[in-house]
């Protein structure tokens, strides 16, 4: 399996470069970019998966709906597609969906610039076994009292529900 190789941006998100993302994340670098995407019901819940143990970052671990990088040469909205047909089977392209925020890491504290969509359904998605292995559908503040009781997530997991759904 070949690295995946990503753009490396400014603090306006121009790129100035590309390195492997193993690179990336030996330097522990933060200026490259990535897509979030939360799945909403009309009860207002979240769908929130569990990573596999097989992970090799944030093994079961709590996570986004979808989340994935920006390859090199890609586009936010270009990776937000290819994501969402690898991890939950579904075609953007047909599904309603919508930005809900851009976030700098030196301004929001986060890991990296990152696009948040969300998709609107009632129904569980067709995740894929090898990304996730149990889900659930949770309000805001029921996924952020879960995380307080102990339950392990992806480190921008809680910000972004904060920043996206509790401080509204």
């Amino acid at each position: 399996m070949t690295d995946e190789v990503l753009d490396i941006v400014d603090d306006n998100d121009n790129v100035i470069g590309s390195l492997p993302r193993t690179e990336v994340y030996e330097k522990g670098m933060n200026n490259f970019r990535v897509i979030n995407c939360f799945i909403k019901n009309s009860r207002g819940e979240l769908w929130i998966p569990r990573r596999v143990a097989t992970k090799k970052m944030f093994p079961l671990c709590l996570d986004v709906s979808c989340g994935g990088h920006v390859s090199s040469g890609e586009t936010y909205e270009e990776a937000f597609a290819k994501e969402m047909r690898e991890e939950l089977d579904v075609d953007i392209q047909i599904t309603p969906w919508r930005e809900i925020g851009s976030f700098n890491p030196s301004k929001n504290k986060i890991s990296a610039f990152m696009k948040v969509y969300e998709i609107e359904q009632d129904t569980v998605p067709d995740f894929n076994p090898e990304d996730f292995f149990e889900y659930f559908w949770l309000t805001p503040q029921a996924l952020l009292e879960k995380l307080d009781n102990g339950d392990v997530s992806k480190s921008d997991l809680a910000k972004l529900v904060k920043l996206l759904y509790i401080s509204k």
